[in-house]
Parts: structure tokens; C-alpha cells; sequence
């Protein structure tokens, strides 16, 4: 019997994304804060797609548990 290989698409888990108002909601933090974190540098890690910024909310909760540690 031959292993057939995984087909990682169909078996791995896509990350759940979150626009810039999904962040800042789950963030408890205003929009404006969340776009001044980004210019800074700061902030939980966040990409663009086209026009649009989005953030992963793996990402959110690790530098949520960032800070957390830190203080």
C-alpha cells in the first residue's frame, strides 16, 4: 500500500483574519489607535491585501499575551 501525500490546503486550519474594526473591537481600542500603532511599528503584526489592512487573530492574541508578560 502506497502513502498518498497530504494535500495541506484542505487539511490545515486558514488563520481567521480580522479587519482593522475587528481588532480594534476585540482590542477594546479605538480605530485611530490601532492605524497609529501600525505607523509606529507597534502593535499586533498586521498586512495589507489590496487596499484593505488585516490582521491575524493568532497574531492579536500573542501580542495581547505580549503585553500582558511585559507588565
Amino acid at each position: 500500500m502506497t502513502a498518498q501525500p497530504l494535500q495541506t490546503s484542505q487539511h490545515e486550519p486558514h488563520p481567521e483574519l480580522l479587519t482593522i474594526a475587528e481588532a480594534a473591537e476585540l482590542l477594546r481600542a479605538p480605530v485611530a489607535t490601532l492605524r497609529y500603532w501600525r505607523h509606529l511599528g507597534t502593535g499586533p503584526h498586521s498586512f495589507r491585501v489590496g487596499r484593505r489592512v488585516l490582521y491575524r487573530r493568532d497574531d492579536v492574541s500573542a501580542w495581547i499575551e505580549s503585553q500582558h508578560d511585559r507588565g
